[in-house]
């Protein structure tokens, strides 16, 4: 495997988690063995994390996909945006809400759970009235993260594969995955690029 940010091994990841017995689960109860919880924060992105929901729909895969309501790269209120919000759904998966702090505003769009966007340690794992946050202690233990297009502790697929996690949350960030880049920044101007075209 390359280990490349690209949905060929996006889906070489979610493969792995099958072969190590892994079955896919939400936010809505304690982690148990076996659990992959596969987390997904569109900062982005609309039309990446529908295709990305897409796939993993193929791969028997569910997420649970955050969305902005105050994005500036995407209207989570227009047409666009609640046709996204609506096939994330009809795909199987869950719709979280991606908060900027202190902000965390729950409507009928979200499930009751809440990611925070670039949060700081002294918020970060703060329980949230009415919702469940991500990075609590008890989702947030066995955590492995893309964020700015690299692995903090490698990229996960052996250790999926060999069942080496007791439980994981795995966070991905759509964009990175569906345009091509070798770095944040070439990510950035592929997606920047396919908006314009």
């Amino acid at each position: 495997m390359t280990c490349a940010f690209d949905l060929a091994h996006y889906r070489e990841l979610l493969e792995a988690a099958r072969a190590g017995g892994y079955r896919f689960a939400f936010f809505d109860r304690d982690p148990a063995p076996g659990d992959l919880l596969l987390r997904h924060d569109v900062d982005l992105s609309l039309e990446a994390a529908v295709r990305m929901a897409e796939l993993e729909a193929e791969e028997g895969a569910a997420a649970t996909y955050f969305l902005m309501p105050q994005s500036i790269f995407y209207n989570l209120a227009s047409p666009v945006g609640e046709r996204a919000r609506e096939r994330l759904r009809e795909l199987g998966h869950r719709v979280g809400l991606h908060a900027l702090w202190p902000r965390a505003e729950l409507d009928e769009r979200f499930d009751p759970v809440v990611a925070w966007h670039n949060p700081d340690p002294p918020y970060m794992r703060e329980p949230v009235d009415g919702a469940v946050n991500v990075m609590e202690e008890r989702f947030s233990a066995r955590y492995r993260s893309d964020s700015n297009q690299r692995w903090r502790s490698g990229c996960p697929h052996e250790e999926l594969r060999a069942g080496s996690f007791d439980w994981l949350q795995l966070l991905t960030h759509p964009e990175i995955w569906v345009y091509p880049g070798t770095t944040m920044r070439e990510t950035m101007s592929a997606l920047l690029d396919a908006e314009r075209e």
